[in-house]
């Protein structure tokens, strides 16, 4: 079975041109496959516990990146192999597995974790020994601005404050908002909103926080509910918020941001999974000019299932890894390998430059916004100016 369709599919790379992933679909058959001895990438992600509902994504979405670049030559001519284990999201175990891939397997470059918490404890391991790290999180503390090898595949959590805030203020015309967040991502991005919303003609009118992995947050739902806000966020990855915020009879409009756009949470919201808006930047159902060639093959590789942000994310961190690799070699020192990533990079979830300050380059008008309907998700219309 081919993934391929008689089209052309550029991923482009400033600086960094890997002939054999940038051949288009119609010259498949002359690429040949990799051979010999495999190029070892490590990959710590959350496949259980609360942050499986990104970790399964991100699986498809390496996988079908692996297949795709051996399938055209690998690098160099050489396969390349991912080797995934699972964190249980847990910053401990991430820690933990990540020692063993980069000091055991000698892997050349690590993908994931899935959670910033996990992010947290896995950075200064790769930050020690240079090798790269893309990560599926967006850029949270400080100290992440000095690891020189890290790089983050999701937007930093201040653009993903903005971007609920554009929608809330610009399209809601809301005055006050209330927020539910978790404890890990979701209070990451309401430290951000808090220094941002100065810029915007909103008022926070309640904020309320729950533990990450808890079952039940009807309390927590009830205090915003009491306050009145007229838009609600919710910040988490987890389905369950979403629940019990409508099992409450909440009605205000919610907004959610990228952490819980997956279809596993969605099926988690149950019969609540519908009206609900998400800041994001892949919508299967509607895609972006650029990503449509993406969305069609993956569907051909998981019959049934469409790819969003996590699965992009991820496609586009192995082949940025790869083309890295491509230009200095896959065997140089893992330092030249990320200098070598330094640079400008379209992906399918956006435009990259990992050269950026704040080591993704993406901005606020990338993003898109969607709305739940009946458990699919239709694309909003919206710009950001």
């Amino acid at each position: 079975m081919t993934y391929f369709s008689r089209r052309s599919f550029v991923i482009a790379a400033s600086g960094i041109t890997a002939a054999t992933l940038l051949l288009p679909f119609a010259d498949h058959a002359l690429a040949q496959p990799a051979k010999g001895e495999p190029i070892l990438l490590g990959a710590v992600i959350a496949l259980t516990g609360p942050g499986a509902g990104l970790g399964g994504p991100e699986r498809n979405g390496m996988l079908l990146a692996e297949k795709v670049i051996n399938e055209r030559g690998g690098v160099k001519g050489r396969p390349i192999k991912i080797l995934i284990e699972d964190d249980g999201s847990k910053p401990d175990i991430a820690k933990s597995k990540a020692e063993n891939l980069i000091y055991t397997h000698k892997v050349k470059a690590l993908l994931g974790p899935s959670l910033t918490a996990s992010t947290n404890a896995v950075a200064p391991l790769t930050n020690a020994e240079g090798i790269p790290q893309v990560c599926f999180t967006g850029l949270g503390p400080q100290i992440e601005y000095s690891y020189k090898s890290l790089f983050h595949a999701l937007p930093p959590q201040q653009l993903n404050a903005r971007a609920l805030l554009e929608y809330a203020t610009k399209y809601l015309r809301a005055k006050k908002v209330g927020i539910l967040h978790d404890t890990g991502y979701g209070q990451v991005v309401m430290n951000n909103l808090k220094t941002v919303v100065s810029s915007y003609k909103v008022d926070i009118a309640a904020v309320e926080k729950f533990e990450v992995g808890a079952t039940d947050v009807t309390t927590q739902a009830a205090k915003i509910k009491s306050a009145n806000p007229d838009v609600v966020f919710v910040i988490t990855t987890s389905p369950i918020p979403f629940r019990n915020v409508r099992q409450i009879r909440m009605t205000q409009p919610i907004v959610a941001a990228i952490g819980s756009a997956t279809y596993e949470y969605v099926r988690g919201m149950g019969e609540f999974a519908d009206d609900i808006v998400f800041a994001e930047f892949v919508v299967a159902e509607a895609p972006l000019p650029h990503q449509r060639v993406f969305v069609e093959y993956y569907r051909r590789a998981y019959p049934g299932v469409s790819p969003k942000n996590f699965d992009a994310a991820a496609w586009d961190a192995v082949h940025q890894i790869a083309a890295a690799m491509n230009k200095v070699g896959p065997d140089a020192p893992p330092d030249k390998i990320a200098a070598a990533m330094r640079v400008p990079y379209q992906g399918v979830f956006g435009q990259y430059n990992f050269a950026a300050e704040d080591m993704t380059g993406l901005t606020l008008n990338s993003y898109v916004f969607s709305k739940l309907t009946k458990g699919n998700f239709s694309r909003v219309p919206f710009t950001i100016q």
